[in-house]
């Protein structure tokens, strides 16, 4: 996610959250490969560019690929469709079997939440979409076909909505649903919203729908066995995110892959050894500071966790049937 611009008018103002900081982790050499797993508009990759390296991005909206491509050309930036998960295969295509490093950048992007008519906010009415790749699924056919017990539960898991319920009945007493001011409406008359609310209760409702449209947790999971997949021998992996379940995700993953998990005690038996571990110690995990909070407020719950690869090959647990 990165300050609100338009790249097309103005890319060298598009400055992502936490750029000193996943530079600084990722250490680029010229002459590097570096994958930069959300292009979005330009920012993180062109950066990396700057520094020299070789970089392939990836973006599985239509949009970031059609309006992003004049800016990758100017930068020699490699552009692929797809997501991210897939980065494994859609580099093999191109020659490309490792890499020096991979940058995540996780959740929506100003470009889609700025944007009504792609669904993904409540602050200009806009239809019922929320896909990042303009297909398949989108909000409107899950809330107006999906039973009432598992618009409830994905509003509790992805949203963390203690309401889930209440909010769950109203959204299929009011169906059909096609815009997002309504869905907001109704989401905030069944929680009782008032006007000088610091937070917007529409906001849960509106992450969880969007995560599970998108199945972005399970795109995460993949994207960090890809990246482990493809780094190379003291490759870096950098990852921002921008809520708890997806920092959860990516905190586990380095926790599990470096052999961070906990041991035995005078109670437990020591666990036998697993496979040796394909990162180092992962570094403490960073946050934005006030100057940059200042400059993008929506930066306020950005983590960024890195880790090193090391020599270790992929084991089986990593590989997914």
């Amino acid at each position: 996610m990165s300050a609100s611009v338009d790249p097309a008018k103005d890319p060298d103002r598009h400055i992502p959250v936490l750029i000193e900081e996943v530079l600084h982790a990722l250490s680029i050499n010229p002459g590097e490969a570096h994958v930069d797993g959300t292009f979005g508009a330009g920012g993180y990759s062109s950066a990396m560019a700057a520094k020299g390296a070789k970089v392939f991005a990836f973006d599985r909206d239509p949009d970031a690929i059609r309006e992003g491509q004049a800016l990758a050309d100017e930068k020699g930036i490699t552009l692929i469709a797809g997501e991210f998960s897939r980065m494994e295969a859609l580099l093999a295509e191109r020659g490309v079997t490792s890499v020096a490093g991979v940058t995540l950048d996780i959740g929506v992007s100003s470009m889609q939440l700025d944007r009504p008519e792609r669904g993904f906010s409540f602050q200009g009415d806009g239809p019922l979409d929320m896909t990042m790749s303009q297909s398949g699924m989108n909000a409107a056919d899950f809330l107006n076909n999906a039973p009432e017990e598992e618009i409830a539960n994905i509003l509790y898991r992805y949203g963390e909505e203690p309401r889930s319920r209440r909010v769950a009945k109203a959204i299929v007493e009011a169906r059909p649903l096609e815009r997002t001011g309504q869905l907001a409406n109704i989401v905030r008359k069944a929680l009782g919203h008032k006007p000088h609310d610091k937070k917007d209760p529409a906001t849960r409702t509106f992450q969880a729908i969007r995560i599970h449209v998108n199945r972005e947790l399970e795109e995460l999971e993949r994207g960090l066995e890809a990246a482990e997949a493809i780094l190379e021998e003291g490759g870096r992996l950098a990852i921002v995110t921008f809520h708890s379940l997806e920092d959860r995700i990516v905190k586990q993953f380095l926790r599990n892959r470096s052999g961070g998990e906990a041991g035995g005690s005078r109670h437990m038996p020591q666990k036998q050894a697993g496979p040796a571990p394909t990162f180092a110690k992962p570094a403490k995990a960073v946050r934005p500071g006030e100057a940059e909070l200042a400059r993008n407020p929506r930066a306020r719950s950005a983590t960024l966790r890195s880790a090193i690869r090391t020599a270790a090959p992929v084991s089986a647990r990593s590989v997914r049937p």
